[in-house]
């Protein structure tokens, strides 16, 4: 039986490539091509995908905060980070959200189809060139310590729309993407802020850079 697979990647570049490699393969299918998190969310609820092969820095929504609403709806699909980032905070962002792998985009096909492989059989594939990076964060957090930094949370909505804002869209803009009133994304604004010290848009980008919610890259 064919491992089925979705592909989501906001560069058309990319996922065409993709598809044409893996479906040279005898054990593989694509069953579906997304932009970006939320369409990989849709996608997932429509095809039932065995993988879904995700970069992390994608419009509207990123494939961290997709990675862990596709863990709370869609617990048995394997997600497969693949991104250009090798930064600890991404790698260990989509783990933690709950990604099965992480791999580079100037990896060789031979390596992407053995990690759709390992994760599909239910294991964990990270690159060798950011294993050390993950080793290093998980030795770094069972450290014990006198004083640790409270971590904020935010809530799923709260991040998408922090991403958005982060993004340059303007409130009206994000209000009909999310097809919510102006007021209500003017809240969600204001809880953000106050949870992060933020005074202004600015102060807000910086934080969602820092964090990883954005790169503001194409």
């Amino acid at each position: 039986m064919s491992i089925r697979i979705v592909l989501c990647d906001d560069h058309q570049i990319i996922r065409e490539g993709l598809r044409s490699l893996l479906e040279k393969q005898p054990d593989m299918k694509v069953v579906g091509e997304g932009t970006n998190g939320n369409e990989a969310i849709s996608l997932a609820t429509q095809h039932s995908p065995d993988v879904m092969v995700m970069d992390v820095a994608m419009p509207d929504l990123n494939g961290i905060a997709a990675a862990r609403r596709l863990r709370e709806s869609q617990p048995r699909l394997k997600i497969l980070a693949l991104s250009m980032h090798s930064d600890r905070r991404f790698v260990t962002g989509m783990l933690e959200a709950g990604a099965s792998g992480y791999l580079l985009k100037d990896c060789a096909f031979s390596e992407l189809s053995n990690a759709i492989r390992t994760v599909a059989s239910g294991g964990l594939y990270i690159s060798p060139r950011i294993a050390g990076s993950v080793l290093q964060e998980f030795v770094r957090h069972t450290k014990p310590t006198r004083s640790k930094p409270q971590k904020i949370e935010l809530t799923s909505r709260e991040e998408e729309i922090l991403q958005l804002i982060a993004e340059g869209k303007s409130t009206k803009d994000i209000a009909t993407d999310l097809h919510v009133s102006v007021k209500t994304v003017e809240t969600h604004r204001t809880h953000i802020m106050r949870k992060v010290g933020a005074h202004n848009v600015a102060s807000l980008t910086k934080f969602a850079i820092r964090e990883g919610f954005t790169t503001l890259e194409g």
